[in-house]
């Protein structure tokens, strides 16, 4: 597994703390590395996902609510909902990731880490994401 996929699956439980404790994302970073980070595999990519998030996550949530019809954030299942937001991140703040390489990634933490119908959702909702954006 390379590093920035380990970056983005440690990104993704800091996130999901984040959401479901509502710690910042500087404090979300400590703890992750403090206590859950067994291997320092991806942690400088990891960091940067999770701290840009932070600075962003006003615009970052409010790109996901404009294309995900039918669905309020809130209501999202909690796993596609931060893997959107990685998502998301890395496809408006992130030139050097490709689209195809930033919506794979994502599908397949959502495969790994969500249900049966996730990795269709996140990869619809990323796709518009990346079209409206102007992200080739």
């Amino acid at each position: 597994m390379g590093t920035r996929r380990k970056g983005r699956e440690a990104a993704l439980q800091m996130l999901y703390q984040m959401d479901l404790s509502g710690v910042t994302a500087e404090r979300a970073v400590s703890l992750y590395w403090e206590h859950l980070g067994a291997t320092r595999d991806g942690e400088e990519f990891a960091n940067g996902l999770v701290l840009g998030f932070g600075r962003e996550a006003e615009r970052i949530d409010d790109t996901i609510r404009k294309v995900s019809q039918h669905w309020r954030l809130e209501r999202m299942a909690r796993v596609d909902r931060n893997i959107l937001r990685l998502g998301t991140y890395e496809l408006l703040s992130m030139a050097d990731v490709p689209r195809r390489v930033t919506i794979n990634e994502a599908v397949e933490l959502a495969k790994r880490f969500g249900n049966e119908s996730s990795a269709g959702f996140v990869n619809g909702v990323l796709d518009r994401i990346a079209t409206e954006a102007g992200k080739a």
